[in-house]
Order: C-alpha cells, then structure tokens, then sequence
C-alpha cells in the first residue's frame, strides 16, 4: 500500500479518535455541570447577574431582527397570497412561521451568535489569564462558580428571547399587511387567533427553545473551558462554538420538527 494512502488513514483514525474523546469528555463535562448547579441555584444571585448578560443585553439584536423577519414576512406573504385571493390570511402565515420555526431558530441563531461567543471568550480569558487555576488555588470550583451560572442563565433566557422574537415578528407583519398595505385588522387578527394553537404549535415552539438553549449555552461553556490559554485559542474556541451552535440549531430543529408532526398526525 502507497505511504501517502498509509499516511491518510492514520491521519483519519487520529481525527475520529479526537472526535471521539472530545465528545466524550464534553458529555462528562455537561454532567458535571449540571451536578455541581446546585450551588449556582443557593446564590441565584450569580445567574440573576449573568441573566443580564446573556438575556438583557441580547434584547437589541432580537427585537430588531424581529421586527424586519416579521416585515418581510408580512410583505413576502400578502404577494403570495395575493395570487389565490387569500390575502386575509397574511396574519396566519407569518404567526405560524413564528411561532413554529423561525422564532426559535432565528433567535437561537442571533444567540449563538452574541450571547454564546460571549461566554466562549470570557470563560476562555479567565483561563488563559489564569484566573480559574487562582480558583482552584483558593478551593473554589470554577464549574460551580464560573460555569454554571453562565449555563443556567443561557437556558432561562433563551425561551424569553424567542417569544419576545415572535411577538415582535408579529408586530411587524401587522405594520407591514395591515399599516401599510391595507389589509382588514379584523380578518389579520381572527384569522391568527383561530388558526394557532396553544398545544400544537406554542407550546412545541417553546420546547424548541428549551432545547436550544441547552445545546448553545452548553456547547458555550464547554468551548471556553476546554479553549487553549492563548489567544489563538480563546479565538478558535469562539470560531468553533459559533459554528458548532449553528449546526447543532440546524440538526436539533430538523429532528424535533419531524418528531412534533409525527406526533401532530
């Protein structure tokens, strides 16, 4: 066999084996986490100051993405509409779109984005800066102390971001349809309210959030705490969770999509 065939599936065996530990020390990492969050929940003081963090600075981003995704929805729908003489039904259509997909996934995208990149390079600083081995020093535990606020304080407000997603969503197809367009608030609201249900789409959309939440702010977390204690490391672990976020959001929503329809059917 050629060297260089040789050489390629060493390198290929090496790559999955990475794979294949990093993945299991992030599940061990998850759960000791989730082990050691008791102490974050007895001094909820430290999530209440992360919650400002990752949930109250990350308003601005949500509400005004809201605000234009709802627009164009609002917009793209009534042309659609418009062809088959349903235009009425605008309100429908972008509260649906919402309130199912593109609340949750927009908003856990924009999350990503800016809250979870956030934690990655602060929690990678305090490494490489050497402020969790100083921890340790002191017999203070950075996953009680430094993780686990941040985790929990992702998870609680994600859910809150994606309805305030979906409410300015809504808001900003009903300027768009009815405010500019014309068309009857009567039938745009109606219409909404008869068509969206509480079980099958709210509360589905709402699990989805919850899902994500934990996915982003874990792969978050574990980034920072894993990065090397260098700033090309701190950099390519803010790269990696954005990215690794991205796809997780992506896959998550397809696999808990097709499982709410099946169970819709």
């Amino acid at each position: 066999m050629p060297k260089r065939i040789v050489i390629g599936i060493r390198g290929v065996g090496h790559r999955v084996i990475d794979s294949v530990w990093r993945l299991g020390y992030a599940s061990r990492f998850f759960l000791l986490t989730l082990l050691k969050s008791g102490i974050s929940f007895r001094r909820f003081g430290l999530i209440i100051r992360e919650l400002y963090f990752t949930g109250v600075l990350s308003l601005i981003i949500i509400i005004v993405s809201g605000l234009f995704v709802g627009m164009v929805l609002g917009l793209q729908g009534y042309e659609t509409l418009q062809r088959f003489g349903a235009e009425s039904a605008v309100g429908t259509m972008v509260a649906l779109s919402l309130v199912r997909e593109l609340g949750p996934v927009v908003a856990a995208l924009l999350f990503a984005s800016r809250a979870g990149s956030a934690i990655t390079a602060e929690i990678g600083l305090m490494k490489a800066t050497d402020q969790l081995a100083a921890m340790e020093m002191m017999a203070v535990d950075p996953i009680a102390r430094v993780v686990a606020p941040r985790f929990w304080a992702g998870v609680i407000s994600m859910p809150f971001l994606a309805a305030m997603f979906s409410v300015v969503g809504v808001f900003g197809g009903y300027l768009v349809a009815v405010v500019l367009i014309g068309v009857d608030e009567g039938s745009f609201w109606s219409q909404m309210q008869n068509a969206v249900d509480f079980r099958y789409d709210i509360v589905n959309g709402v699990i989805k959030t919850c899902v994500f939440g934990v996915a982003v702010t874990a792969i978050a977390v574990f980034e920072g705490y894993d990065a090397s204690p260098t700033a090309e490391g701190v950099s390519g672990a803010t790269t990696r969770t954005v990215v690794t976020s991205s796809l997780a959001i992506l896959g998550l929503d397809f696999v808990l999509t097709s499982v709410m329809f099946r169970g819709m059917s």
